[in-house]
């Protein structure tokens, strides 16, 4: 073997072990930039948040990033798939909701961005306004501590019962002080509340499982507002990839104005995106 040619063989082996060590350091390359965009998992709710998802993975292409989208049906399975890191983040919650799973099960997960927001309504089929309920209505509120408090409060502003001021975000109907209409409150799994609507009186229901049920939005005699509102969703991390280099183009992935247009789309202007 001649000189020049095993001189020229080994410059080729240290030119293949550096691509080599860079790969594996995860070092960008001239004009490698793009070509291994990093996969993430994200769990979401099944149904038509996996129409907006579509559409946040093609931003999110455009910004080096392939993302798997992961339906659930149960509520309770996203945060612990999170927290297991068999998804890398999750995007169906809000503050109160994840602060209950924390307290439960000790999660340490965080929001990084702010997604939409659900408005949850007073619905009837029986009267056409909130002043038209009458002494001793039955009203159906949903009897999980996160919705039973929303619940709660929204026929509180809705001049129904009063709550005492530090009841915070999870009163239950023991805790009312003052209810002049004497309203049976009857606590029903969320599920169920929105199809037991034609039994009562009215019924307090999340927008989604009153679209189950059916309930349409001329029904709705009562919603609660935006602003200073906890009730808004978020996208969600383990406290640990908090500040992992991912996160800020993934949220900037979501905050589009084609997810905001898909959203208005989707859900009929029912739902509101929540980033301004």
């Amino acid at each position: 073997m001649s000189r020049s040619f095993s001189l020229s063989r080994r410059r080729f082996m240290s030119l293949s072990t550096g691509l080599a060590s860079a790969a594996t350091l995860g070092l960008t390359l001239p004009g490698l930039a793009h070509a291994d965009p990093r996969t993430l998992k994200i769990g979401i709710m099944s149904g038509e948040d996996e129409d907006i998802w579509r559409v946040v993975s093609q931003n999110a292409a455009q910004r080096g990033l392939t993302l798997k989208i992961i339906p659930f049906s149960d509520y309770n399975t996203p945060n612990e798939a999170l927290s297991e890191h068999d998804v890398d983040a999750n995007a169906f919650q809000h503050r109160p909701f994840l602060d209950a799973q924390i307290k439960a099960h000790g999660y340490k997960i965080v929001p990084v961005g702010d997604t939409y927001f659900q408005p949850i309504g007073l619905y009837s089929r029986k009267w056409h306004s909130v002043a038209d309920i009458p002494q001793n209505a039955r009203i159906g509120i949903p009897n999980d501590p996160s919705n039973e408090g929303r619940a709660l409060h929204v026929l509180e502003t809705l001049g129904l019962i009063r709550l005492p001021a530090d009841s915070g975000l999870f009163p239950t109907a023991l805790d009312i002080t003052d209810n002049p209409r004497k309203i049976s409150i009857e606590e029903l799994d969320a599920g169920v509340v929105g199809r037991s609507l034609p039994d009562l009186d009215a019924a307090v229901v999340n927008m989604d499982w009153a679209r189950k049920a059916g309930i349409t939005e001329q029904e709705r005699i009562g919603v609660e507002g935006l602003q200073n509102n906890p009730y808004v969703n978020f996208i969600s991390v383990n406290e640990s990839d908090a500040s992992a280099d991912w996160v800020k183009p993934l949220v900037e992935s979501y905050h589009q104005p084609n997810v905001r247009q898909v959203i208005l789309d989707i859900y009929h202007g029912t739902v509101t995106p929540a980033w301004s």
